[in-house]
């Protein structure tokens, strides 16, 4: 059984604000090699990936969680006020009555695989939770893309990560749903999916 212990050789780091700068083109590989992975299937690039992570470093309410071996990092997980991301993620959670002030927008979590299960998620949600408190947001929620349980890409045993969610306080809230487009690996055009919303109370 994995321990949910951080290995004594993997370094936990919080970058906060422009400090941030500095992981930006590790942390653009890590989101295109891991989101190529179902069920995102993602097909990004490194242009793209490092302008849409700048955002990170221009606010000093962000912060990066970042897992480092050695010199090199293998994993990281991102947060930001809800109303400094992008205009998709803001008018559901609105509509369902949440101000979005109050929001703190827990984004990517990227985990080279041969470093899964040994704890590193949980310490990813542990420390953007902190940086949420310490800035006094009211609610943490994040979004995760829903694919048909058909897919006839999704590998076999596949497990979703709802567990590891809930044991962290989070609750699915199926009534809450936005919408992101990209561009699978494999496709020619970009196509829009569904990204439900998980919600946590931080009072």
């Amino acid at each position: 059984m994995a321990s949910d212990a951080t290995p004594a050789a993997i370094r936990i780091e919080r970058a906060i604000g422009a400090d941030i700068a500095r992981y930006l083109d590790a942390l653009a590989a890590l989101r295109i090699t891991v989101f190529r992975e179902y069920p995102y299937l993602y097909d990004g690039s490194l242009a793209y990936e490092r302008d849409y992570l700048a955002s990170y470093a221009g606010s000093p309410a962000s912060v990066v969680v970042v897992a480092c071996d050695g010199d090199r990092v293998v994993g990281a997980s991102t947060a930001l006020p809800l109303t400094l991301h992008s205009d998709e993620v803001v008018p559901p959670l609105a509509r369902a009555g949440f101000d979005p002030g109050a929001v703190y927008y827990f984004g990517e979590s990227v985990l080279e695989p041969a470093y899964r299960g040994r704890g590193l998620g949980s310490r990813f949600f542990e420390e953007r939770e902190r940086r949420a408190r310490e800035l006094g947001f009211a609610i943490a929620t994040f979004c995760a893309v829903e694919r048909p349980a058909d897919h006839p890409r999704r590998p076999p045993g596949y497990q979703p990560p709802g567990a590891l969610w809930r044991r962290h306080g989070f609750e699915r809230r199926p009534d809450i749903v936005g919408t992101f487009a990209w561009r699978d690996v494999g496709d020619a055009e970009e196509t829009a999916k569904p990204m439900v919303f998980w919600i946590k109370p931080l009072g």
